[in-house]
């Protein structure tokens, strides 16, 4: 049997490629029974994300080109354009490529903890298609660790490198604490979301969400204790705002320099600190020019980020020699069962002899022969029917062979040299 991790990922297949070979969870089960029941494929669990699809199987070597077969019916697609995209880890290179991607080090942005719990979810799946058996469980059980040992035993972590964090970031900066500001969000889309929960986590009670759809701005506000506004009441609560976070898909500004202007007025000209995420831009570039204002756009963000990821790419060098190591380590597992299948099976063997012997010297005795005779003879049967099948195939070998054979039964048998 072989491990395989066969797949497709940003690395190398575009998001409409990716879309169209994905899974989704309630695709999913039915899917890897359909798998296994096309013979060959012992083991077999399937992780699909919006950056990745990949299918780690237990089976036989002949048996790998049927997962590209399988892969291509279930989605429609055409084996060939299929094979394309496809990349696939082997064996002891299977075992890293699972430990890298565990530990994030094969994200997209390095790191990420997000694809952990999404492992977990496609060994849960796995386990209750029943498609995971005893390697497949330990590999899993085995990557899930890994990944906790890099988070401890490394930084990759420590440096968040997402726009919301930065933007959090850059506010720290401007104000002593930020726990004595008022903040207003301006949209509620994903990242005004993770702002909002940035905010929160830093002590932040006085959070308001500004949206055009307030039922949106009511949902976020409820989580992170906020208060909600539609966005056309924002003129009136922007002299609020110590820090103001714009992320919306307008084509326009929201945010006019004439309602700052106003703002600070009201405010008696306490500065403002503004950042603006969206692109076309939310906030009217004029406020620059206004005394009291601090306004930062996405561009003005990329320092932090571009900081953050090179210590972040540092931490990741670090976690690299741990996955290989811990690589190392389960597949000298994998290794010694195949070891432990071996002694098994020279166990069996030798226990049918003895049955064999042991049978034979019974019927002696009960015919009353003598026991120190049967005894002796029986011994004397027992060892050359162990050394038989070793003595024949050390002597019908060629010379190559019969040389490491020699080699060999010495070290297996603790034989002194000739």
């Amino acid at each position: 049997m072989a491990l395989i991790a066969l797949g497709l990922s940003h690395h190398n297949a575009p998001v409409e490629v990716r879309s169209q070979l994905a899974f989704t969870d309630t695709e999913a089960g039915d899917a890897l029974a359909r798998l296994r029941a096309r013979g060959g494929i012992e083991e077999a669990a399937l992780l699909s994300t919006c950056n990745r699809t990949e299918v780690l199987g237990v089976l036989e070597p002949a048996a790998e080109h049927r997962i590209a077969e399988w892969w291509a019916a279930e989605r429609g697609a055409h084996p060939e354009q299929l094979r394309g995209y496809l990349r696939v880890h082997r064996d002891l290179g299977a075992v890293r490529h699972s430990l890298r991607v565990a530990s994030g080090l094969d994200s997209l942005v390095i790191g990420e903890p997000q694809i952990l719990g999404q492992m977990k979810q496609a060994y849960a799946l796995a386990e209750a298609s029943r498609t995971a058996g005893p390697i497949l469980q330990r590999l899993f059980q085995h990557a899930f660790a890994v990944a906790k040992l890099v988070r401890s035993q490394t930084e990759i972590g420590a440096h968040p490198v997402s726009v919301a964090y930065a933007a959090v970031q850059m506010a720290k900066r401007i104000f002593t604490d930020l726990r004595d500001q008022t903040a207003v969000l301006i949209g509620a889309g994903e990242t005004i979301q993770l702002i909002a929960r940035h905010l929160r986590s830093q002590g932040v009670t006085r959070i308001i969400v500004a949206n055009r759809t307030i039922a949106k701005a009511e949902h976020l506000a409820r989580e992170v204790h906020g208060y909600a506004i539609a966005l056309a009441d924002l003129p009136e609560r922007l002299s609020d705002a110590d820090l103001l976070v714009a992320s919306t898909s307008s084509r326009e500004p929201v945010v006019g320099v004439d309602a700052i202007r106003h703002a600070l007025t009201r405010r008696r000209h306490k500065p403002m600190c503004m950042i603006d995420l969206a692109v076309p831009r939310d906030i009217d570039t004029r406020a620059t020019a206004l005394d009291d204002v601090f306004l930062y756009t996405v561009d003005d963000l990329r320092q932090i980020i571009a900081q953050n990821m090179g210590l972040r790419q540092q931490a990741a060098e670090q976690a690299e020699a741990l996955v290989a190591d811990r690589a190392e380590a389960f597949n000298q597992w994998l290794e010694s069962r195949e070891v432990a299948g071996t002694i098994r099976g020279l166990r069996g063997r030798a226990t049918e002899q003895r049955d064999a012997v042991l049978a034979k010297a019974r019927r002696r005795l009960a015919a009353g022969e003598d026991p120190d005779a049967v005894l002796e003879h029986a011994l004397r049967a027992l060892a050359n029917r162990l050394a038989h099948a070793p003595s024949r195939t050390l002597r019908h070998a060629d010379p190559v062979e019969q040389a490491l054979l020699k080699s060999a039964a010495r070290k297996l048998f603790d034989l002194p040299e000739d």
